[in-house]
């Protein structure tokens, strides 16, 4: 009886064993058959993407099912020893300013209200699934600030501009260099000139435009390659220099490869991705934007955009040019101005400057029926991220302080000051400086941690990719260097707090690419931005992808969030060429933490051209 119980014993035994086989060979053709499906992604694949063809069909698409249940039962997928980097042509390569997309996909666009260049993303089947390349001859950047000045040619090999823009000293090619002598359309002898001139108009003190420290925040559209921005920054002035993918398509390239705070972005159709009262003072110098469009539109997109008794400093020909056609369209702006309650605070040689209205009194005195109208009271405006631009006034609201500056403190002690909007959001004075301390804290370790291989002015562009209060951007308040923060669409009420703060940020969905050039930050951190993707449904290989596209080589990745995120990043790091050093530690649980987390920093290596033929 006891040799039979054995015997049966064993029987059972193997088939369970059998099943278990059985079932593991199901599962493993089942990842294999997805993995190649129409409209997945093999990054061992040797295919069309390594020979030239359109790198943006296909996908890393996992069984996320699958995959998860193996995770949590300790088990990796093999993960790709090698990634393809794509053709030499998309090297400059921004996935959702594509213009070739639209015309691949058959979109009709409105080109007389710049939808063209608009985002328009790629939908996950038709996403790239290979490694930006840079340009033959790529360089490390010149470091900041000798960068302001001058770049390398190899690095952005486009001289249009400089031939396009001789008379106007924005740029001129020097052998292997560009140079930026620092002029502009209306500021040919320098930028720096002109920056006094506008504060002598305002009558600030000391001809100081940041008026001890009470403008900071400044929006700078049709920028150029950013000069005005560029010379703004030793007057303690931060301005987001906006301009469009357009036919000077890589004026925004050159001022971030310049360390010039920038961004791609136009006033289109839709709200530019900041909330509501973030800047003290908007610029346009011959921006080549009309005005007057669309009930003037766009202008109350401004509108929107300033802070109570904020400037808007514009110069064209129609200040100051008497003939028919410009009369005509400096009296309709100057009357639909006037409706929008802004007043003309100093008019001098080519340059006007209005003043937007402290409160709504101004408003609440206009006639019945006068347009544009008072937005409704039910309208948000801080949202941005994809709303449509809306041809009304934003009015004060009542629990709005209701004067100049909006109650901020001024520069920089309104950086660790709790602002007036944080009750907006619900977040108490205490918990602000809290935040604040934490990240204090955090940088602190995370350059110790990279010490060893940071050098001298080797970082100047950041992008903090979950910013929250502006935590990790106010703890690198005494580095030369700037922070692009950016919220979530879940998170984007609290990017007010950054502006209020004196930093800049914008709104931004890491389930789809960022409007920037390849190769334009030195660091990239990445605070549990991984682990809301992933409740999300999006691809971590996606966003890993993109963020080797916007990193510059030898540039840096700091990823702090999960254990299981960390542990399965680091199987990505041979292939995405990020182990030129690499440190991963376990850090201090602080108020701020979401459970167990790691810190994996990461850096970049520069490609030899033998490498990138691999």
């Amino acid at each position: 009886m006891k040799q039979k119980n054995e015997q049966i014993h064993t029987t059972r035994l193997l088939t369970y064993l059998l099943i278990g086989l059985i079932g593991v060979l199901g599962l493993v053709c089942l990842y294999y058959g997805s993995s190649v499906a129409p409209g997945s992604r093999r990054y061992d694949d040797t295919d069309s993407r390594l020979d030239g063809s359109d790198p943006v069909f296909g996908g890393f698409s996992r069984n996320r099912d699958l995959v998860d249940l193996l995770d949590e039962q300790g088990y990796y997928l093999e993960v790709p020893k090698s990634i393809p980097i794509c053709d030499m042509k998309y090297s400059e390569l921004i996935p959702c300013l594509d213009r070739n997309l639209i015309y691949q996909l058959k979109l009709k666009p409105n080109l007389t209200v710049m939808e063209h260049y608009e985002r328009h993303c790629p939908p996950p089947e038709r996403r790239y699934n290979c490694l930006i390349p840079p340009p033959k001859g790529y360089k490390i950047p010149i470091r900041w600030p000798v960068s302001r000045d001058e770049v390398w040619k190899a690095n952005i090999p486009h001289t249009h501009l400089a031939q396009e823009k001789s008379d106007q000293h924005w740029m001129v090619v020097d052998g292997e260099k560009i140079k930026f002598p620092g002029g502009g359309t209306h500021f040919h002898y320098g930028a720096d000139k002109y920056i006094v001139g506008l504060a002598q108009m305002l009558k600030f003190p000391g001809d100081k435009l940041n008026n001890g420290g009470h403008i900071r925040n400044v929006l700078d559209v049709g920028c150029g390659v950013a000069s005005f921005g560029a010379y703004l920054l030793h007057h303690d002035i931060i301005a987001m220099s906006l301009a469009p993918n357009d036919v000077h398509e890589n004026q925004i390239q050159f001022a971030l490869e310049r360390g010039i705070p920038s961004t791609l972005g136009v006033l289109g159709t839709k709200r530019l991705p900041y909330p509501s009262r973030s800047f003290e003072l908007a610029h346009c110098s011959r921006c080549r934007i009309d005005w007057l469009q669309r009930d003037g539109i766009l202008l109350l997109e401004l509108d929107r955009l300033l802070g109570p008794g904020g400037y808007f400093a514009y110069s064209s020909p129609e200040a100051y040019e008497q003939d028919p056609e410009n009369r005509k369209i400096w009296n309709a702006m100057y009357s639909l101005l006037k409706r929008m309650c802004w007043k003309v605070v100093a008019k001098r040689g080519q340059t006007v400057i209005w003043s937007k209205p402290l409160s709504n009194s101004c408003y609440l005195k206009r006639d019945p029926g006068t347009l544009p109208p008072l937005c409704n009271s039910s309208d948000d405006p801080d949202a941005s991220w994809n709303v449509s631009m809306k041809a009304c006034i934003t009015p004060y609201s009542a629990r709005m302080h209701k004067e100049r500056w909006s109650g901020l403190l001024p520069w920089p002690q309104r950086l660790t000051a709790a602002p007036p909007r944080l009750e907006e959001i619900g977040v108490s004075s205490e918990e602000f400086h809290e935040d604040t301390k934490i990240w204090h804290f955090r940088v602190i370790e995370y350059w110790k941690q990279m010490k060893s291989v940071i050098q001298k002015n080797s970082i100047r562009n950041v992008m903090d990719m979950n910013s929250n209060l502006g935590g990790f951007a106010t703890a690198l308040k005494d580095k030369d260097l700037w922070v692009m923060n950016v919220a979530s669409v879940k998170m984007s009420a609290r990017l007010k707090i950054i502006y209020d703060r004196g930093l800049i940020g914008t709104v931004h969905d890491w389930c789809e690419a960022f409007s920037t050039y390849p190769r334009t930050y030195d660091l990239l951190h990445a605070w549990a931005v991984f682990s809301e993707i992933k409740e999300r449904g999006c691809s971590s290989e996606d966003l890993l992808i993109e963020m080797d596209r916007i990193l510059r080589p030898d540039g840096f990745v700091i990823i702090r969030d999960k254990h299981s995120v960390i542990n399965y990043i680091q199987k990505f790091i041979t292939a995405l060429r990020w182990d030129g050093w690499l440190s991963e530690v376990e850090p201090r649980t602080d108020a701020l933490s979401g459970g167990e987390e790691l810190v994996l920093i990461a850096r970049k290596k520069l490609w030899t051209d033998g490498f990138m033929t691999m």
